[in-house]
């Protein structure tokens, strides 16, 4: 972040942290009432807390991209047990090992579109991820074989759940609540981008979705990598002929099979609608 944006002339909130570090140890001094109430992780936890810690999950990955000039972004979402293709002997079942191929597409796309982004010197079309591994490292691959940048935006889980080496270190975010997470998906959105993966890739593809039927959210390319997978998973046009969602809504996306078809589709969408 910038190192000082004051526009007032008191004592910065730093250089008190700082002070109350040195300050002599004594029973009062070291009792939690006495603690900065922004400083005390305790107090931050409270229960009643909760309204400051969304807003400050909502601003921080917010001013930290609007500081770094990013304007627009390329939503990669996608399955994290999709094996890269060289270890897809040590898929868990055959299915993931025949959608190793998908992680190669975004790696591929990822890499084609960060080339593009590298015209704007990375303000625009900035692929962005869940930071994890599967489908999600693919994407911050392929960028940073481009020379480019990334975004990662990770969470919190029970179990493992690093950030994938491939993410620029700058632009790695944590979460604790997915609803922040997912407006940060999609606040800069100029293209949605879904690969095969299970109940987090579905959650992100249908609020995505739902913003855009509701009006909630202008219509961008919306593209779902793998037809014969998705049209498996769910079947679209029964929730269509049920009348559960419109025929038009079956026009909100397209589906793609490879980085080459997906580029020429972002390219040409608004043509296409």
């Amino acid at each position: 972040m910038k190192d000082d944006t004051r526009h007032h002339p008191f004592r910065t909130s730093d250089l008190d942290m700082k002070a109350a570090g040195a300050v002599p140890d004594t029973p009062q001094t070291r009792a939690p009432a006495y603690r900065l109430a922004f400083a005390d992780p305790e107090f931050m936890c409270r229960e009643e807390l909760r309204p400051v810690r969304l807003q400050l999950e909502l601003l921080k990955p917010e001013m930290i991209m609007e500081e770094r000039g990013i304007e627009s972004t390329i939503v990669l979402f996608g399955g994290a047990r999709i094996p890269e293709p060289s270890k897809k002997d040590k898929a868990r079942t055959e299915t993931l090992a025949d959608l190793s191929r998908y992680y190669t597409e975004a790696r591929t796309f990822a890499r084609l579109m960060t080339e593009k982004s590298m015209l704007s010197y990375g303000r625009e079309d900035v692929v962005v991820t869940g930071g994890g591994p599967g489908v999600m490292e693919a994407g911050n691959r392929g960028a940073a074989e481009a020379g480019g940048a990334s975004i990662g935006l990770n969470i919190v889980l029970p179990h493992e759940q690093a950030p994938n080496e491939y993410v620029t270190p700058e632009l790695c975010f944590n979460f604790h609540y997915f609803a922040i997470r997912k407006m940060h998906f999609l606040m800069r959105a100029k293209a949605i981008c879904v690969f095969p993966g299970g109940f987090g890739t579905f959650d992100e593809l249908f609020e995505a979705l739902t913003l855009i039927q509701t009006g909630r959210m202008k219509r961008v390319p919306f593209l779902l990598f793998g037809q014969e997978f998705w049209r498996r998973i769910i079947n679209w046009e029964a929730l269509s002929d049920a009348g559960t969602i419109s025929a038009d809504d079956l026009n909100l996306f397209r589906f793609v099979e490879t980085a080459e078809e997906a580029i020429e589709m972002i390219e040409t969408w608004n043509s296409t609608e």
